[in-house]
């Protein structure tokens, strides 16, 4: 079986409006790195090109990406262009090739004049969030979470997350529980994140995401969600337990 085939089978990864479980989104980075790995003979060279391939899929307007039926093949053809062309002429080294699109990080002004929330409150509601997660149950999960809640994703340009912003409870908890769809060797934790409870994501040991939650009362309102594997590298260099 191609490769491109191996791709187009990881799970049905086609939906763009709630995004795609992390897991098939973490195998399908795994799987485009041994292809152009295989094309380019460096794996320094392969991780360049699929950054550069991310950046194309993140260029493309939301009007765009969502006429792409299948965006995984859309990727990997995308990505074998680009390694063909490095087989020919190799990118250019150091500053210049900061000219390539670039995916610029979400700014966000945090929620003012909420409902005040203790540390108490604010450790239960991430609790319960968990809980609902961890049961993928979104009856569990809709009451947690504010009617004007808000989800912001972070995948620095590197992982094929959900680039606008996501509005409404409905929307927020959707994309919640189809990101964090967990398969095995998953897991999810209560942890201190930029000083308050958060929650971590594991697979296979390895620190593969970490939101962190705006709490009003006792519902979150926003929740960060960072996949971008430069920003969780700390994580995973022994300084977080």
């Amino acid at each position: 079986m191609s490769q491109t085939a191996r791709l187009s089978g990881l799970s049905h990864v086609n939906r763009v409006d709630d995004g795609s479980p992390l897991a098939d989104l973490l195998d399908e980075r795994r799987h485009l790195v041994a292809l152009a790995h295989r094309m380019l003979g460096s794996a320094d060279d392969a991780e360049s090109a699929v950054d550069e391939c991310y950046r194309q899929w993140y260029a493309l307007s939301d009007r765009e990406r969502e006429r792409i039926p299948v965006p995984l093949t859309w990727v990997a053809a995308g990505l074998g262009r680009i390694c063909r062309a490095r087989r020919v002429l190799p990118p250019p080294e150091g500053p210049a090739g900061a000219a390539r699109p670039t995916v610029p990080d979400v700014v966000v002004a945090r929620p003012r004049g909420g409902e005040p929330t203790t540390l108490r409150q604010h450790d239960a509601v991430v609790h319960a969030v968990r809980r609902a997660l961890l049961a993928a149950d979104v009856d569990l999960l809709l009451p947690l979470l504010a009617p004007d809640a808000a989800a912001f994703f972070d995948g620095g340009g590197k992982i094929r997350t959900l680039v606008a912003p996501v509005h409404g409870r409905d929307r927020v908890a959707r994309g919640l529980l189809r990101l964090l769809d967990r398969g095995p060797h998953t897991t999810l934790a209560a942890h201190s994140v930029n000083g308050r409870t958060g929650l971590v994501v594991r697979h296979d040991r390895r620190v593969v995401a970490v939101l962190s939650l705006d709490v009003s009362g006792t519902e979150a309102v926003r929740v960060w969600v960072v996949v971008n594997p430069d920003k969780l590298r700390p994580w995973n260099a022994g300084r977080h337990p």
